[in-house]
């Protein structure tokens, strides 16, 4: 008896009315909170879990490759791609070609041989653009390939650099590296001024 009364007093229908108008908004408000500690709850769970622990280092790495790409657009070879497809020292022992091998004196120019008949300007490009910043205008003209496909120059290359760091950076991360089934023998190009410097002696004479 006492539940069926309330119902059918006018009361009731006015507190619904109210009911349904007011917690309208506090529903939003009890959502918005509810939110609220949920996120919260997973920053906890992400800080105290595997957030510090395990995560820290991954992100470092994370950064570092990041940053690597950047540098490098993706129009060029991966130093991945080329660790990967470079020759050990003791295969490049193997081979005649760098029986001899001196990297010469630094400079920024480089000179490439050993180079597979298809090899084209693009695969050095592709190869040695790595080492140039195409944002840079300077660096930019100063980015020179010639390769030589004829006569007994043929299958050597001359890649002309921004700088003595990027050359000998290349030099370092490029010899030896297969290209088309042969590994490309590189050093640093002999300059002219010892040829000047000869011609001198000659003329003193």
């Amino acid at each position: 008896d006492v539940f069926e009364q309330p119902q059918h007093v006018g009361h009731k229908k006015i507190e619904f009315h109210i009911s349904t108008e007011i917690p309208a908004v506090l529903q939003i408000n009890s959502e918005k909170e509810e939110k609220n500690d949920l996120y919260a709850t997973t920053e906890e769970i992400n800080n105290t879990g595997f957030g510090r622990i395990f995560p820290a280092p991954s992100s470092n790495d994370k950064m570092e490759t990041e940053e690597e790409d950047d540098e490098i657009p993706s129009e060029f070879i991966s130093r991945k791609d080329l660790e990967k497809n470079r020759l050990s020292r003791e295969e490049m022992e193997k081979y005649s070609v760098f029986r001899n091998y001196e990297p010469g004196d630094p400079n920024c120019r480089i000179y490439v041989k050993n180079l597979a008949k298809q090899v084209q300007e693009k695969d050095l490009k592709f190869i040695f653009g790595r080492y140039v910043d195409f944002q840079s205008e300077v660096e930019r003209n100063m980015f020179d390939i010639r390769l030589m496909k004829e006569g007994r120059m043929k299958g050597q290359a001359f890649v002309g650099l921004p700088n003595e760091k990027a050359a000998a950076k290349a030099l370092k991360e490029a010899n030896g590296y297969v290209l088309f089934e042969k590994p490309m023998v590189v050093q640093f190009a002999r300059s002219a001024r010892p040829k000047q410097d000869a011609n001198e002696g000659k003329r003193k004479k």
